[in-house]
């Protein structure tokens, strides 16, 4: 079975700053799959201080799924590597950077190569038709995560608020 190499980016608004932004979105947490409207659990291996295995098992379209990634990061840069280890996408890597809007806002640039098994070769038209498809996924993706941000950190803010008086 061929494998297909989809390269795509995309950016998306952050209604956070950079640094709020980075933080949060590379926090990871076992129940980040119900953040993404998914049904799925997450498991978080620390490898040392800058890198991470994700072990994710997905519910998609009734059966179950595993992945391991192994996530890089780096702070001073506000990005991170998401290299795909094993499942469906594996070899697969995407980078993430979240660089500042003003003190309120950023936004975040992503450039994906997701590796994918095809039955046959893509056509370029079928290949083109396949990466806006891909695109629109991850995209739609981080604009939910965007608004799920953006009502956590209000929270916290306003928890923080009343707490202090």
């Amino acid at each position: 079975m061929p494998l297909v190499a989809i390269e795509y980016e995309f950016r998306v608004r952050l209604p956070a700053s950079a640094e709020a932004a980075f933080r949060w979105a590379t926090d990871y947490a076992p129940d980040d799959w119900a953040r993404m409207g998914r049904d799925g659990r997450r498991r978080i291996v620390p490898l040392g201080e800058h890198a991470l295995l994700l072990i994710d098992t997905v519910r998609t379209n009734g059966r179950a799924v595993t992945k391991q990634r192994l996530v890089r990061l780096y702070p001073r840069r506000r990005a991170w590597t998401n290299t795909h280890l094993a499942g469906p996408t594996r070899h697969s890597q995407f980078w993430y950077r979240i660089r500042p809007r003003g003190p309120r806002a950023s936004v975040i640039e992503f450039t994906g190569l997701q590796v994918e098994p095809a039955a046959r070769r893509l056509t370029p038209a079928q290949l083109a038709r396949r990466t806006r498809e891909v695109r629109g996924e991850d995209a739609a993706l981080w604009r939910r995560l965007a608004r799920v941000m953006g009502d956590e950190l209000r929270t916290r803010r306003s928890r923080r608020r009343r707490s202090a008086t």
